[in-house]
């Protein structure tokens, strides 16, 4: 299979990242490609996304391969040729080559006399912006009905021709928070005249620890994480506000409760023992990613003929990471999986300024959808 074209398609997408719901160059570069492959072409699904259609003609099953479009707001590192030419903006998250590979795939296909109906889907906004959620919102499933879907998102660290796959619960649910705490402001000499927000933001950082480490099960998965503070801006002056804002994760939809319950009554009681008053916003943005156990096993054995029994981790840890292909999980059955990128060196890992995607993975990535479809498109 010559794959320079394929190449050439993931470098000028590195080149050209577009951040989530702006990937509008990006989407007219896919709905172009597809229909030069001669697919039925839907775009502005969910505002950015695009779908194309390789119809079957035997009454198979209808399915659904998804990859994701959008960049990251990070400064590019590399100097190499097809470095980010948008100041701020990269493709640290190898969605390019995921974008690369899907393409690749459809015009593969697209030759393919098949049973079964193919349906592409390239999502806008997967980073953080829960893009999968607005197309469905937007009627993907009512529009496109599917019989099960199926997601790929490449793995630093994972050889090179390699796949790794769970079943049930894989990647995180992932939630934001924003605590704004309401005191006091007084002159620093005088603090008994106010009511500390920075002694109270300080309190809450120690004490909402306390949620992983006292108030869930150790046996299950959680992380409370809080990645931003801000108040105050002189040296002698306790300010009347503070932010704090943070993100928790979870593998369980009851952790997910406590968590949230628990934040709210930590952070509730310290400030009302301290004078100040907690206004709390959560955000739930991506449930628990949960792979469905038939077509886990289904796709095992895909990859397992592909590249051999040895080069396929099966049932590899959980994550707590997230993805907002949970979304698709929820309304259709199916899978998502990792194939291999090869070495973490030099920091080519996911969200670096030094990450790329490694071209070597371009044909395992496109034999899989190949394979794949082969498999369950009948």
């Amino acid at each position: 299979m010559d794959l320079s074209d394929v190449r050439a398609w993931r470098h000028h997408l590195h080149a050209h990242p577009e951040t989530a719901f702006e990937e509008f160059e990006t989407s007219r570069f896919v709905a172009e490609k597809l229909r030069s492959f001669g697919l039925e072409v839907t775009e502005g699904i969910g505002g950015t996304g695009v779908v194309g259609v390789k119809r079957g003609t035997g009454g198979g099953r209808t399915v659904s391969f998804r990859a994701d479009m959008d960049a990251l707001d990070i400064q590019e590192a590399n100097r190499f040729a097809h470095a980010s030419r948008i100041r701020g903006k990269m493709h640290a998250c190898g969605h390019d080559g995921h974008t690369a590979m899907l393409l690749g795939a459809a015009r593969h296909l697209a030759q393919r006399d098949l049973s079964g109906t193919i349906q592409f889907v390239f999502q806008p906004a997967e980073e953080n912006e829960g893009g999968g959620k607005r197309m469905i919102e937007d009627g993907l499933f009512k529009r496109f009905p599917a019989d099960a879907v199926f997601g790929m998102h490449t793995r630093p660290g994972l050889d090179i021709g390699s796949f790794a796959l769970r079943s049930g619960p894989s990647m995180a649910s992932f939630d934001v928070f924003e605590i704004t705490i309401e005191g006091k402001g007084t002159h620093a000499a005088r603090p008994h005249l106010g009511a500390d927000p920075i002694v109270a933001a300080g309190q809450i950082i120690s004490a909402v620890q306390s949620i992983v480490s006292r108030s869930v099960d150790p046996l299950d998965a959680a992380v409370v994480s809080i990645t931003e503070m801000k108040g105050g801006a002189s040296w002698n002056v306790i300010p009347d506000s503070a932010v704090l804002r943070g993100t928790t994760r979870a593998l369980d939809q009851g952790v997910r409760d406590l968590i949230e319950a628990r934040l709210r009554s930590v952070v509730s009681s310290i400030c009302g023992g301290l004078g100040c008053v907690a206004n709390i916003i959560y955000d739930r943005r991506y449930p628990v990613l949960v792979n469905t156990p038939e077509w886990t096993a289904a796709c095992g054995e895909v990859v397992q003929r592909l590249v051999g029994t040895d080069r396929v981790k099966k049932e590899i840890p959980a994550t707590m990471g997230a993805e907002d292909f949970a979304f698709m999980l929820q309304e259709v059955p199916g899978c998502y999986l990792w194939i291999g990128n090869g070495t973490m060196e030099r920091d080519r890992i996911l969200h670096n300024p030094n990450f790329d995607f490694n071209d070597d993975a371009l044909p395992f990535g496109i034999d899989y959808w190949v394979a794949l479809a082969e498999a369950v498109a009948k």
